[in-house]
């Protein structure tokens, strides 16, 4: 029986744009990677809305586990959810309708929205019986979003991967719809695209699901540099897009795009992110670094780490050092002494060691950006053999590329022009890492102690 909320609350299109404010540029909920301190930094840099970390109902709920509580969303110090972090939404993944309620009621007050995640095809989720591993349960799945739905003061969301069928997806969709998701997050790759099958997001499917349903949809996938988002919006006609590890690799993905929520998705400008790929790229200075789109990585690296040291908030250091060797990757595979030197940092002192790295590293990438001047950008970017993606010069913050599987490229639907698979493949968009963990005794149950050991890293 479909439920219906206690309490009147805005939801669908008057939740978007009157409390969110019509976003366009979302960032990912992922596991040690969306904290406090990243949030804040994508609001600098032009995200709209941010989501924090998966947090795992089950163990959340748990007073003996009261450090993964705090690590996964700290609101004795008032930062959390303050008004300096909102918009935010905060994900949780349960298979427990119950549990999950007693988890949302926690956080209620401290956000604007509660998400699910039905997206997870770690193996992680498997195991615990949550993420895309509930797609075969639509009954449970729409017992939990209708029982977010009927008893919070604040709308639920659900974030979902495709099914291979357009025409189950879209069911899939309008049950969610039906049990009360308010916004849909619709990552456009099946339960079996992940790791080295990761392939490409397929956007007709999203279009189809924004076709059928009468809620805010997200688009989710396939977006790599600034260009895409504008070509991402005109062809599933999704109200935003959503992005994980484009955003972890370059923290700048939204600058050069309007800061205004609402526009025509056709009329985005380009920005510096797509200059590279057209003919007139030579006509851009390679040392310009104040390009927005592609800053200096060491320069962002350091602006992370002076956000972490602002807050009462502590950041694991776990996620800090995921946080450096993606921003300045571009780098790390030439400075290797400097990539050595984070990889061992630990201990007391931790943070003052990966200032002193990002330091070094922001005095080479300017030398090496001196040692090119007078040179055109044109001059300098190179097409990756393997990928057919345009590489820049290594002091700038850009994503990062993985193949496509061979028999990926000739199936690939709705994304013709893109021709690697980039971030939002693999890294968790859906909410966690992709981190090895022994399997789990209880395969019927959320994974409590696997979720716990993960806050000790």
């Amino acid at each position: 029986m479909e439920l219906q909320p206690s309490t009147s609350k805005l939801g669908g299109y008057d939740f978007y744009r009157q409390v969110l404010g019509s976003p366009r540029y979302v960032v990912a909920p992922m596991v040690d990677q969306s904290e406090l301190p990243w949030r804040i930094l994508a609001r600098r840099y032009g995200a709209h809305l941010v989501y924090t970390p998966m947090i795992n109902a089950k163990v959340h709920n748990n007073n003996i586990h009261v450090a993964y509580r705090d690590v996964n969303f700290n609101i004795p110090n008032m930062e959390e959810g303050g008004p300096a972090d909102r918009p935010l939404i905060i994900q949780f993944c349960a298979n427990d309708p119950d549990l999950l309620l007693q988890a949302a009621k926690l956080v209620e007050s401290h956000c604007d929205a509660v998400d699910i995640n039905f997206g997870c095809p770690q193996d992680i989720a498997r195991r615990g019986r949550y993420g895309c591993f509930l797609q075969d349960d639509w009954d449970l799945v729409f017992r939990l979003i209708n029982i977010l739905h009927t008893n919070l003061s604040i709308p639920v969301t659900a974030k979902f991967r495709v099914f291979p069928s357009i025409q189950k997806t879209v069911e899939y969709a309008q049950m969610m719809e039906r049990a009360g998701a308010q916004i849909l997050t619709c990552h456009g790759r099946t339960r079996e695209q992940r790791g080295v099958n990761s392939g490409l997001a397929d956007w007709d499917t999203i279009r189809a699901v924004k076709q059928a349903v009468n809620v805010p949809v997200f688009a989710n996938g396939n977006i790599l540099y600034a260009s895409d988002i504008p070509r991402c919006l005109a062809h599933t006609g999704a109200d935003a897009i959503m992005s994980a590890e484009g955003h972890l690799y370059n923290a700048a993905l939204f600058a050069a795009l309007p800061s205004g929520p609402s526009h025509d998705p056709t009329s985005l400008p380009q920005g510096p992110a797509s200059l590279v790929t057209q003919s007139d790229a030579a006509d851009f200075p390679a040392h310009a670094t104040e390009c927005l789109a592609h800053p200096p990585h060491a320069e962002l690296a350091l602006e992370y780490l002076s956000i972490v040291r602002g807050l009462k908030t502590p950041t694991p250091l776990s996620a800090v050092k995921g946080h450096l060797f993606k921003i300045m990757r571009p780098a790390l595979g030439i400075e290797k002494d400097l990539r050595d030197r984070l990889g061992r940092a630990r201990g007391p002192g931790t943070l003052d060691e990966y200032h002193a790295i990002c330091e070094d590293m922001r005095e080479r990438m300017e030398k090496a950006a001196e040692a090119v001047n007078g040179l055109s950008l044109g001059d300098l970017v190179r097409v990756e053999e393997a990928t057919g993606s345009t590489i820049l010069p290594h002091w700038l913050a850009q994503p990062y590329f993985r193949p496509l599987p061979p028999s990926t490229r000739d199936k690939t639907k709705g994304v013709k022009d893109v021709t690697n698979a980039g971030p939002d493949a693999n890294h968790d968009n859906d909410g966690v890492n992709t981190v090895k963990r022994p399997h789990s005794p209880s395969p019927t149950q959320v994974d409590t102690a696997d979720e716990v050991k993960r806050t000790k890293r």
